[in-house]
This record gives C-alpha cells, sequence and structure tokens, in this order.
C-alpha cells in the first residue's frame, strides 16, 4: 500500500504542515474609512506570521478608543505619534490622493476600505509616480507601474526589518524553527531526486526526466509543475 505523495499531505494540512494558529493572531489593517485623528505606537510587535515588525497603535475619542495593528516604518519607536489625515511624515496613514509624486508608500490598499493589501514585506516600499483623473499611478517594487483609485489608503515610508536576508542564518537548528512558524516544508530538495512516492517527478533514475508540464487532468495532489497551455508554437498572423 502506498503513501501520500508530499504535494497531497501538504493539502490535507496535517500536523506536520499546518501552521500554528497563535502565530497569525494579529490582523493587519486600517481603521474605518474617515478617520482623520492623531494616533499613538503603543507597542512594537515581533510577528513569527510576519516578515516586518508590527506597531500596535491606538486612537482616542475622548472616553472611547480604536486599536488596529500596522507594519511598523523604518526608525518608528513606541511612544510615537502618527497622523491619519494629509501631512506627509514616516508612519502617516494617508490616501493616495494626498501623495506628492515621488512620495515612498506601502501597505497600499486594492480597494478602498480594505485594510491594505500590498507592498508588506520587510524593506520593501512603493512610489508614487504620476496623479491623473480619479486615479494614482505607483512603481511597485517589481518595477511595475499599478494605477490605484485615489481614495485607497497607504503608509508613507518604507516597511521596517531591511536587511534581514542579509544576516546568515548559520544553524540548521534555526532554519527549521523559522519554517516551522510558517508551516511550509523544509527542506527544499529537487523533485526530480526524490523517490516516486513523494512527488510526481521522483523517480526519474539518470537522464529519463518526466515533463514538467501538468496533465490537464490531474487531480489536484498531482498537478504539479507548469500549467498545461492551451496550444503551442509561433502564433499565426
Amino acid at each position: 500500500m502506498g503513501k501520500r505523495i508530499v504535494s497531497q499531505a501538504r493539502g490535507h494540512g496535517s500536523l506536520t504542515y499546518r501552521v500554528r494558529k497563535k502565530v497569525y493572531q494579529y490582523r493587519i489593517g486600517y481603521p474605518p474609512i474617515g478617520t482623520e485623528e492623531k494616533a499613538r505606537i503603543i507597542k512594537l510587535i515581533n510577528s513569527a506570521a510576519h516578515s516586518a515588525p508590527l506597531a500596535k497603535i491606538k486612537i482616542e475619542y475622548g472616553k472611547k478608543e480604536i486599536i488596529f495593528y500596522n507594519l511598523a516604518f523604518d526608525g518608528a519607536v513606541e511612544g510615537q505619534e502618527i497622523e491619519l489625515g494629509k501631512e506627509i511624515k514616516d508612519g502617516n496613514i494617508i490616501t493616495l490622493e494626498n501623495a506628492k509624486q515621488g512620495t515612498r508608500v506601502y501597505n497600499i490598499e486594492i480597494k478602498p476600505g480594505d485594510g491594505g493589501k500590498l507592498v508588506r514585506s520587510s524593506g520593501s516600499f512603493a512610489e508614487v509616480i504620476e496623479k491623473s483623473k480619479n486615479m494614482v499611478k505607483i512603481l511597485m517594487p517589481s518595477k511595475k507601474e499599478i494605477e490605484f483609485n485615489e481614495k485607497c489608503r497607504a503608509t508613507i515610508g518604507i516597511v521596517a526589518g531591511a536587511g534581514r536576508l542579509e544576516k546568515p542564518i548559520v544553524k540548521a537548528g534555526k532554519k527549521f524553527h523559522m519554517m516551522k512558524s510558517k508551516g511550509r516544508k523544509w527542506h527544499f530538495t529537487s523533485k526530480v531526486k526524490v523517490n516516486a512516492v513523494d512527488h510526481p517527478f521522483g523517480g526519474g533514475r539518470g537522464k529519463r526526466i518526466k515533463s514538467k508540464i501538468a496533465k490537464r487532468n490531474a487531480p489536484p495532489g498531482a498537478r504539479v509543475g507548469h500549467i498545461r497551455p492551451r496550444r503551442t508554437g509561433r502564433e499565426k498572423k
């Protein structure tokens, strides 16, 4: 009797391939649309689920208060004041319509009010390059230009934690625990080098390597490699 291949085991989600729930206890987002107040960073948090530190931010409305979590910007300190409004200053949260050309931003909303979805990894930032009617064009870290609704919000500055990958890991044990917190497969081995029971590409002895294009009707666990193209060859004009 065989066993599940690794691709299927990961999809099934056993204890081996499941991330700890506690890791994802912090949800990044922004306060409700229309909030334009001063806020304060009350704590900087090391989250195992994120590559950058998080900032716990509090807004006070007299006796009421709003607490939310955002990615910390480079140079953030506990107790620092930030604003939700129009001022261009590191850490402030603004709508893109108020951003000047050349402003560096991160945690950008795709739709107004979604809490920020793009440019969230440590040390990353995007740059406002052009503004037109109701739209703002931004140069992403990938050097791709994308247009956003001017009502989308973003945080000014650069995400903290730049240089995270420059420090060597040194010990295999440390790498093991890092991957354990993310629930990912480790070590990484070339797929054609493993046994046939571990991967659809496995068991290819010598030069007999299997095709990396998945069969069109392959089941989810075995559908690995490149997506089957609709057609091949040069397009006829």
